[in-house]
């Protein structure tokens, strides 16, 4: 009796601090003596006895050690920013009595002293790490401490995190399991109430090793911006994680501790699921989240909820499912692609799949800004600040960060393109005259070498009179102006959701998908013909020059109308109320001044699947007297501007 009173004494000398300042349950779960509401409960009283022993414990160890410990090889974390190097927890140290429950290979209850205690029930799936702890946060790693631009400076420098209460600390100069939970405290934290050193809202758990904003000259830190992005700032509820905000969940909004979905990262979800957890309107029944409870087998993702998802997490899923960027829902792409960006390399593809992108192409979730932060163009936009990108100068030199939105682009489209294995989705494909090695890198189209462009890489040619370009774009809608024009245009004003928000829309604004083809913003109908010269398949007579209409995409930022008055060209009413598309002549991004023929101005580039040589003179355009050498919908375009049909044609006629 009176060693067990000793005993008691003992306990409450050390944790009378706690006491004082924790009311109700203190040791919590870690509580298995009968009657508890533990998840695993025994037949022997006592709560510390289970791991404790006052006499007779483990004679090498620490903290008068009761449990079996246990002897297992452990898998380790690795990443791609992670410098440090794995070791094996010691035994009889801090993490291995953790482990001696936790990895789940030695029976809760297999006690030193008393052998194996009689229990019941089970401990919660999520609290069991088992022998992989790849997707856990590193513990007892090789000393010293290697130190990173992402970690405070005194860590590594004095063995010291940047707490400033002194609760989380490293343990003999390691990171330890005890270096974040206190085994005898449950509710120090009393949200998340998971055996924390203290209240992690806000990050503060992971803010004491980790430091977004220290500066290493030559090197990168990937958490950079992270205090005033919108991951760290808004305000949004949640459901699934440990606080009601976005903003206070901070890191844990897309990281956990334990049992992460990837072998890296630590991420709540396997590839970009851990963006669509709360970028998908909707949260799935089930998905790779992590309950941070670890309460329940299956683990609901977190999500968005409320009002404030409307304003905050627009349904990019639901973009992605129209005709979209493909994306990676596996884990194997989003690190490969995750992990090429941290070394600043310039691969732009995944050697997993040329095909697919990933939301880290273009969005830097630690310095993502709110999308409706507009910018004028093209400069970068907020939601993709410290993205790295690609110089327009030669496709291939890394610009970190992007100082453009269209340097961003051309990771993908730019030199190092990949050729889709499935273009067909996207729709319908002209064949230029002015044509390029390779469609899918843009820099010949837009370059300073091009003989005309969308005014994208460089300022519109103000020298050109352009009498159909509007002072300001409209809306979805057609019937309201949205943002001024300005000299040079994003590749986001025309590749963008067709419902997006910033001009008139409800959905996300970029490129993730769209009900029209080429991920364009609008209708954009391309005449097609079943072989050069022949009659063009979908002619739009007399077409309907509203927002609805198939010119919709031209005429956001050309007065259609005007257009159809031969302002700029004698001929284009003809053309265009016959139902001849835009594209039949002119190519969107630019002309790649690879063929002699065509002066390469205004976009003139046939699309030579439409258009066919004029017998056996070649294609060609003569941009003084407007006139063409050509055959096109049964009608032959002579050099002198005549034209010599099979018949009526359309709206011309001999």
């Amino acid at each position: 009796m009176k060693l067990k009173l000793l005993f008691a004494c003992i306990v409450v000398l050390v944790t009378g601090t706690l006491f004082a300042q924790i009311t109700g349950d203190v040791i919590g779960q870690h509580d298995l003596s009968p009657g508890s509401t533990s998840p695993v409960t025994g037949a022997r009283p006592g709560s510390c006895s289970y791991c404790h022993a006052p006499h007779s414990g483990l004679a090498s160890g620490r903290a008068l050690w009761n449990q079996t410990l246990t002897k297992q090889i452990y898998s380790l974390y690795t990443s791609s920013t992670y410098h440090q190097s794995g070791a094996q927890p010691l035994l009889g140290g801090d993490s291995n009595l953790c482990l001696s429950c936790h990895d789940g290979t030695v029976a809760v209850g297999q006690t030193i002293v008393a052998g194996k205690v009689t229990t019941t029930g089970s401990m919660y799936a999520t609290d069991v790490f088992g022998t992989n702890l790849q997707s856990s946060h590193p513990l007892s790693v090789v000393l010293p401490i290697v130190d990173a631009p992402n970690l405070v400076d005194t860590l590594a420098s004095k063995g010291q995190t940047a707490d400033p209460t002194g609760a989380i600390k490293l343990v003999n100069g390691n990171i330890e399991c005890t270096t974040c939970h206190n085994p005898h405290v449950q509710a120090k934290d009393l949200v998340a109430q998971y055996f924390l050193v203290k209240d992690s809202s806000g990050g503060a758990m992971c803010l004491a090793c980790h430091d977004p904003n220290r500066v290493v000259t030559g090197q990168t830190n990937p958490l950079a911006g992270w205090p005033t992005s919108v991951h760290a700032t808004n305000n949004a509820t949640v459901q699934n994680l440990p606080y009601s905000t976005l903003s206070v969940n901070a890191c844990f909004s897309c990281h956990t501790d334990h049992n992460a979905a990837g072998a890296s990262e630590l991420l709540r979800g396997a590839g970009d699921q851990v963006c669509l957890n709360c970028h998908s309107g909707t949260s799935p029944a089930t998905a790779a989240g992590i309950n941070p409870f670890g309460r329940n087998a299956a683990i609901p993702a977190p999500s968005l909820v409320g009002p404030a998802k409307a304003m905050t997490s627009l349904n990019v899923a639901a973009e992605y499912a129209k005709i979209g960027h493909p994306i990676s829902t596996g884990k194997t792409l989003l690190q490969v692609r995750t992990s090429a960006r941290n070394r600043g390399e310039a691969t732009t593809v995944s050697p997993n799949n040329p095909t697919e992108t990933g939301c880290t192409d273009c969005h830097e979730p630690h310095a993502i800004g709110s999308s409706a932060a507009l910018t004028v163009a093209p400069a970068l936009r907020a939601a993709q600040n410290a993205v790295w990108g690609v110089s327009e100068k030669d496709g291939t030199t890394i610009v970190r960060p992007a100082q453009y939105q269209f340097q961003t682009c051309l990771r993908c489209h730019g030199a190092n393109s990949k050729k889709l294995t499935d273009s067909s989705k996207y729709d319908y494909s002209p064949a230029r005259l002015a044509s390029v090695a390779e469609g899918l890198n843009v820099i010949p189209q837009f370059g300073v070498n091009a003989g005309s462009s969308h005014p994208v890489f460089h300022p519109r040619n103000s020298s050109l009179s352009q009498p159909s370009l509007l002072p300001n774009m409209w809306n979805l809608n057609g019937a309201t102006q949205g943002r001024a024009m300005g000299t040079q245009i994003f590749c986001t004003d025309c590749h963008n959701s067709d419902d997006n928000r910033e001009f008139g829309g409800t959905g996300p604004i970029g490129p993730h998908g769209s009900k029209w083809g080429h991920i364009l913003e609008r209708r954009y109908e391309l005449s097609q013909a079943p072989a050069p010269g022949q009659m063009i398949t979908n002619l739009f007579p007399s077409p309907d020059l509203s927002a609805n209409g198939p010119y919709a995409m031209c005429g956001k930022c050309h007065n259609l109308s005007n257009i159809t008055q031969n302002a700029s060209f004698a001929k284009h009413a003809v053309h265009i109320n016959a139902g001849f598309s835009c594209s039949t002549c002119h190519t969107s991004h630019g002309v790649g001044n690879s063929s002699s023929n065509p002066s390469g101005q205004r976009l003139i580039s046939f699309d030579t699947n439409v258009v066919a040589p004029n017998g056996g003179s070649p294609v060609s355009y003569n941009h003084g007297p407007n006139t063409c050498t050509l055959t096109c919908h049964n009608a032959v375009h002579n050099p002198d501007g005549s034209v010599t049909h099979a018949g009526t044609v359309g709206g011309l006629k001999k």
